[in-house]
């Protein structure tokens, strides 16, 4: 075997064998003020809303008729819900093996939505256990006329289009309420409602917990106006501003602003002249669709 001095190529008979040489950094020091805005941009837990939909259906009179008005439901329940979490899902997957040999390969098939537990502050006047309780009556098959304590009281389940929801959400912001997620729950109903115990010993706030199974979520807004701006589902949004008049595109907010206005106050490019010149000689600017007057001074904003 020949004998070399360098290693880039060692080569033999049948081989060519490459050595590759690196370096790992070492770590750099950093500063206080360089870690802060890091770990103090930091979501909280306690900021939070859920808001329940329910369907349009025979639903809504069976909880009438239990004393629950629809009010309630639009605006307390979600308020008195003290405990909720942000869902969950994950990838069913099969495994494949002999399309390479040696090699077993892993594939995703089905999405599986975990189910979600909410905590309920009760009130006093029971409404919200009563919410929970008599909407999975209602599922079981309750009737107006029937007489739950009767020997023959039997159960007949509902069909899923009359007790599930698709509007149900849960919506974690923050304190200046400008940053939010959003979840939007398709198909979703109670299925268990936990026992819930009292006691003589040191009272406490009485909270009922219940699981609810749903069939799938949407992560980001939903709502119509979030189509029309262009933020559905977390999209950004409408950020393509086009001045009326000519075929300039700006995608970026601040772009826009820093032309409207003539850039910075000590200096301006040509560019910028020229095209705060097309900009005054165009009859108005339009923010996606719509037509925007005034300096544009953030998205969607006008002054």
């Amino acid at each position: 075997m020949e004998k070399r001095d360098s290693i880039f190529p060692y080569k033999t008979s049948k081989y060519i064998c490459y050595v590759i040489l690196f370096r790992v950094p070492a770590p750099r020091p950093r500063q206080i003020a360089d870690i802060l805005p890091k770990i103090q941009n930091v979501a909280q837990t306690s900021h939070f809303l859920v808001k329940f939909v329910l369907p349009n259906s025979d639903l809504r009179r069976f909880l009438r008729k239990k004393g629950i008005e629809d009010r309630f439901i639009a605006d307390d329940v979600g308020l008195l819900c003290s405990d909720a979490v942000l869902p969950g899902s994950a990838l069913a997957s099969i495994n494949t093996a002999g399309d390479y040999q040696g090699l077993i390969e892993r594939f995703a098939h089905t999405r599986n939505f975990t189910q979600i537990n909410l905590e309920f502050y009760v009130d006093t006047d029971y409404k919200s256990l009563k919410f929970l309780e008599h909407w999975i009556e209602y599922i079981a098959g309750a009737a107006n006329d029937a007489d739950p304590s009767s020997d023959v009281y039997h159960f007949r389940m509902r069909y899923p289009k009359e007790y599930k929801t698709n509007e149900t959400r849960v919506v974690k912001f923050e304190r200046d309420y400008n940053r939010f997620l959003e979840y939007r729950f398709v198909g979703l109903f109670p299925l268990s409602l936990n026992s819930t115990r009292v006691s003589y010993k040191g009272s406490q706030v009485l909270k009922a917990t219940a699981s609810f199974s749903y069939d799938r979520y949407v992560c980001g807004e939903s709502s119509s106006l979030a189509r029309v701006l262009g933020k559905l589902f977390n999209d950004r949004g409408n950020e393509v501003y086009n001045i009326a008049g000519t075929d300039m595109i700006i995608n970026d907010a601040n772009k826009l602003n820093k032309v409207i206005n003539g850039g910075s106050n000590n200096s301006r490019s040509n560019n910028s002249n020229q095209d705060l010149n097309i900009i005054n000689q165009s009859s108005a600017i339009t923010f996606g669709n719509y037509p925007v007057s005034g300096n544009i001074v953030s998205e969607g904003r006008r002054v």
